[in-house]
């Protein structure tokens, strides 16, 4: 089974377009989704530590999102930006989370589901930065960070498979990517990453 699916609808030139107008914003909010990446690993772990056979890998995550985030916040130390006290709502996980079926196991596959299709369009988006961007240090920072997030998106298709058939994790990777597409294109196009 392919690991990872192309995200279903591209993300548009206009979205790059704002991020280059925008660049400290799309910093800002870079920092904030790392933050929650790191939450969304450590959420695994501490919500499924019966799950040993992915327990390592999810801290591997977790630690690399964590460097990320620390990367991201020199970034915005240089531009003399700083956090903002409270992370901004996240409707775009939201939508994909409130999808998510109710029984614990469904719940599991859903959840790592949408990792994998969050992890997707990030490494997508930051290719799309990268290549957006005029040589130099920041976009070596973009190109090594799409290449990593694009793995992501695999590693929590491999984590599923773990415990359930290649059908079953086909189907729900394939609505999930089908439905973040649907809230991709009728997204208000800002500097933000997701």
């Amino acid at each position: 089974m392919k690991l990872r699916m192309d995200v279903a609808v591209p993300t548009s030139s206009a979205w790059v377009e704002a991020v280059m107008k925008d660049f400290n914003s799309f910093l800002i909010s870079h920092a904030e989704c790392e933050r929650k990446a790191y939450a969304m690993a450590m959420s695994f772990v501490a919500k499924y530590p019966d799950r040993t056979e992915i327990i390592p890998e999810l801290i591997d995550i977790g630690i690399e999102e964590l460097e990320h985030f620390r990367d991201v916040y020199q970034l915005m130390a240089e531009r003399n930006l700083l956090l903002p006290h409270k992370i901004a709502e996240f409707d775009y996980a939201a939508e994909l989370v409130k999808l998510s079926r109710s029984t614990p196991d469904e719940r599991f596959l859903d959840r790592l589901m949408i990792a994998s299709v969050m992890e997707t369009r990030g490494g997508e988006r930051f290719r799309l930065v990268e290549e957006a961007l005029e040589p130099g240090p920041l976009k070596t920072f973009y190109k090594e960070l799409w290449t990593n997030e694009a793995k992501h998106g695999d590693v929590f298709v491999k984590m599923a498979l773990n415990y359930f058939s290649e059908e079953q994790v086909a189907e729900r990777l394939k609505y999930f990517n089908e439905i973040e597409g649907n809230i991709v294109v009728n997204s208000k196009i800002s500097a933000r990453l997701l």
